[in-house]
């Protein structure tokens, strides 16, 4: 498997998150039946990206691209951090705890500034996710800006590292969901924008 493991680059232009570490390729592949199998898919074809289930490793909160950054930009400066992300087609996805895909709709439901919370995607148990190669091609990035819905634009932003990554829990996932509706409403707004809570239901 330490085929498709580059030398490690130490470049601004090139950080080490956009990456999977082995032992983050091992925890990624232990959400599928047959991690051998996912092992082996990925040494053929390191670039290419992956379908993985929901549910066993992780849950999966798909947010739109604004949103969801607003999310990871809190979950760090002011959160206890994130979990792996990934940004895949003009959304953000973020690894959370299995169970918090059913979880965290059920608990926006009943917070105040739930209706200005935008769309999310909750993929859990029988649901699967595309995820990014685990180490980008060489130019990902400006190809990413010129095609936003091309494969380039499947890109880590927390990459995985770790055979057991921290993952938060719907608790935590709720908390940035509040902070990043209630900065996006901006300093005019007293009420939540006026968004259908409905469309908040598990993917």
């Amino acid at each position: 498997m330490s085929d498709w493991l580059p030398d490690t680059p130490r470049t601004l232009a090139f950080p080490t998150s956009a990456y999977v570490t082995l032992a983050g390729a091992d925890w990624l592949a232990s959400a599928g039946s047959d991690p051998d199998a996912v092992q082996a898919a990925w040494a053929a074809q390191p670039a290419a990206p992956s379908v993985l289930p929901c549910g066993t490793a992780f849950d999966v909160i798909n947010a739109p691209a604004l949103f969801g950054r607003r999310m990871v930009d809190h979950l760090w400066s002011t959160g206890p951090g994130s979990g792996p992300v990934a940004a895949h087609r003009g959304r953000i996805l973020l690894f959370a705890t299995p169970g918090a895909a059913q979880r965290l709709p059920a608990l926006l439901v009943w917070e105040e500034w739930a209706a200005a919370v935008p769309p999310l995607l909750c993929h859990g148990s029988g649901d699967a996710v595309t995820v990014p190669p685990l180490h980008p091609r060489h130019g990902a990035a400006e190809v990413a800006a010129e095609d936003p819905s091309g494969p380039a634009a499947s890109r880590w932003l927390v990459a995985p590292d770790v055979r057991n990554p921290w993952l938060p829990g719907p608790d935590v996932l709720l908390w940035a969901c509040v902070r990043a509706a209630r900065s996006m409403a901006g300093p005019e707004r007293d009420t939540p924008a006026q968004h259908r809570v409905s469309a908040l239901t598990p993917g």
